[in-house]
């Protein structure tokens, strides 16, 4: 797909829909919805989809059934979006990061000076979404939280886009007159490993703690009876 070509305005939610209501493959909806193939692999692996409220294109005006049934007919069809959303665009300041990826930042921002240091700080701070003393204070190890900070692809964090990154790393290099290869996606494979690892552990946490919390009203429950009762606490 095109790198001007309009894309859904939640493009995330959009892919979870299409891939639950749809036979279209990963990379058409990868393409339509502007997503890496990885990310709709992982919502088909219901690893990612539960974190996203599915919302029908069709219905937002943004996709026809018609379209929708030439791609199922036709598995090297592109999607053509019917009408393109109106895009809030941000002229200043850093790209907003959820408040649940914030704490990621540093770990992102480790691993590209770890792995990128041909990137400038401002280059840095618009892929990411941080501040120039951040970064200063993470390259020089200063940070207040130095000591808990492990580098992270950014990629897999959720704080950009795998063609975000590369297209910043490529700017880079041709900047500072590097020479770069054309990384092939089997590369990807240990990203997404990742990726899927990372997801369920977050599920297998959230699950504990619902069992526990349901533990812990359960036991409160039963004093609350108990009381009632008249029956004295040991």
């Amino acid at each position: 797909m095109s790198q001007n070509q309009a894309t859904p305005l939640m493009p995330h939610a959009t892919a979870s829909w299409l891939v639950d209501n749809t036979g279209l493959t990963f990379e058409q909806i990868a393409g339509f919805c502007g997503l890496h193939i990885l990310e709709v692999q992982a919502m088909a692996d219901d690893l990612a989809g539960a974190k996203y409220t599915g919302r029908d294109p069709v219905r937002a005006g943004e996709l026809t059934n018609e379209e929708i049934e030439k791609g199922q007919n036709d598995p090297t069809y592109k999607l053509k979006i019917h009408k393109a959303p109106v895009q809030i665009q941000r002229t200043k300041g850093p790209r907003y990061t959820p408040v649940s990826k914030r704490q990621d930042k540093p770990d992102g921002i480790a691993w590209i000076l770890r792995n990128h240091a041909e990137m400038s700080d401002a280059q840095i701070g618009k892929l990411i979404g941080t501040t120039r003393n951040t970064i200063t204070a993470i390259r020089e190890r200063s940070h207040w939280n130095i000591q808990n900070i492990n580098p992270k692809d950014p990629v897999t964090l959720g704080l950009c886009s795998q063609r975000e990154l590369d297209a910043a790393v490529a700017k880079a290099a041709k900047k500072a007159g590097i020479e770069t290869e054309v990384v092939p996606d089997s590369k990807l494979v240990d990203d997404k490993q990742a990726l899927i690892d990372e997801l369920k552990k977050e599920r297998e946490d959230a699950a504990r703690a619902t069992v526990v919390a349901a533990q812990e009203a359960e036991a409160e429950a039963w004093l609350a009876a108990r009381r009632e009762e008249g029956v004295p606490e040991r």
